[in-house]
């Protein structure tokens, strides 16, 4: 059986790129077809201009002239007078030159037929003005043709002309038609592009809205349910992961100590298993303070108290500027701390740390304690006795794949060697039952 290939999903970017692609293309297809269509308009506006009024107005004036050469050829077969044959020549000339435009704008067969009927009119006339005619009435039989054909030109011009109106017309009608239909078609994408963008993107904010309140309120656990595919749904990835990590984050700041600040016994865990999950080798350091309980009882709790951060900031000072950033400190309590380095360097963090501690802790006691080397006060089981200036002493257990199974089995490794290393004077630290002094 074959899978079924999910459904690609766009960001927010592409949906947009695609919507307002598809508002541009109804746009521009809306204002090529306008222009297109305004074109034609001025096309055949221009052709009509050119041609077709023209050849109408033309045929006006053809009429026109023949109708005045046929009154003055009337006036001079009754009054023989000569100026009506200057007359007839100036509207013959005129008749000419509107004949030769006309052929030179377009060459149609009628302009030609009707220079054949004018030439026979013009024929006519000549053997009335040179008295070889005495009886007008082929002259007249001939003009009368000639108006004839400039009334045909005329009216098949009009015919043409109402065509080219007509089908102007109709342009415009399609024009306008298809030019709101395709602006209208981009305008309400628009208005639904915005629309849909508008809601789910107040709809998604309302729902992060909301898991921010449930968060607040320390529901880490709220899901906005807004679906994967784009920014949005990616923010509310984000915006779990992120209440997932607060969630953590608070449990190890309820877990941290109020005095060090450093992260506890939940974190500790945390980063065991973490390491030993890795499979890499690691060094655990339990750092523990010998005689505390001596100077607690002889200085105050206050003091004693001070004494726990500053030590809580020299181990994690000297881890850090040692081991790095992956490294880790945590404060198991009381007077026990945990470093987590790695095995090259765990030499290096606990010589740095027992040689910082050693400068520090003189610091810490009266000058007459110092000069003694120990204070006077009673053990756990209530006897009097002389303890030496504090010293601290970490037990060191290198862990490598597959020699501990648990975080228990690595607690019980260095409480074993904790108890040894402890034994010994001054400042020590051990390594797997190997001691090492400074």
């Amino acid at each position: 059986m074959k899978s079924i290939t999910p459904i690609t999903r766009f960001s927010l970017i592409q949906k947009l790129i695609a919507s307002y692609a598809a508002m541009t293309f109804f746009t521009m297809a809306a204002l090529i077809f306008s222009i297109l269509g305004l074109y034609s308009l001025n096309k055949t506006a221009r052709d009509i201009a050119r041609h077709d009024l023209v050849l109408i107005n033309s045929a006006n004036k053809l009429r026109e002239s023949i109708l005045a050469q046929e009154r003055y050829s009337g006036k001079y077969a009754i009054l023989k007078s000569p100026e009506f044959i200057q007359l007839f020549h100036q509207r013959e000339v005129e008749f000419l030159n509107i004949l030769t435009n006309l052929k030179q704008e377009k060459q149609k067969q009628e302009l030609k037929a009707l220079a054949a009927l004018y030439q026979n009119y013009r024929e006519a006339a000549e053997r009335l003005f040179q008295g070889n005619a005495s009886n007008t009435l082929p002259m007249k039989a001939a003009a009368e043709k000639v108006i004839n054909a400039i009334d045909t030109i005329y009216r098949n011009g009009q015919v043409q002309l109402n065509a080219k109106v007509d089908e102007a017309d109709r342009k415009e009608s399609s024009t306008i038609k298809w030019t709101l239909l395709l602006s209208f078609t981009g305008f309400f994408l628009a208005i639904c592009v915005a629309a849909l963008f508008i809601y789910t993107i107040s709809t998604a904010i309302g729902k992060l809205k909301k898991a921010t309140h449930r968060i607040a309120e320390g529901d880490f656990d709220y899901d906005p349910r807004i679906p994967a595919g784009d920014e949005i749904g990616d923010l509310a990835h984000d915006f779990t992961t992120m209440a997932g990590r607060l969630k953590v984050l608070e449990q190890i700041s309820l877990d941290a100590s109020p005095l060090t600040r450093l992260p506890g016994n939940i974190a500790i865990e945390r980063v065991l298993i973490k390491r030993l999950d890795s499979g890499e080798t690691f060094a655990v350091c339990y750092a523990d303070l010998d005689n505390f309980k001596a100077y607690n009882d002889r200085y105050g709790y206050i003091k004693a108290s001070e004494l726990i951060k500053i030590t809580g900031e020299i181990i994690y000072e000297t881890v850090m500027g040692h081991a790095g950033e992956d490294a880790f400190v945590g404060h198991v309590g009381g007077d026990d701390f945990v470093m987590v380095v790695d095995a090259e360097k765990v030499a290096d963090v606990c010589e740095a740390v027992i040689k910082k501690f050693d400068q520090e802790i003189v610091k810490h006691y009266t000058p007459e304690d110092v000069a003694r080397g120990a204070i006077e006060g009673v053990d756990r089981y209530g006897v009097a006795r002389v303890f030496p200036i504090m010293t601290i002493s970490i037990a060191v257990v290198i862990c490598r794949q597959g020699e501990f199974d648990s975080v228990v089995e690595i607690a019980k490794a260095t409480a074993e060697i904790k108890d040894y290393v402890k034994g010994m004077p001054k400042s020590n630290y051990f390594m797997n039952r190997r001691k090492t002094k400074r």
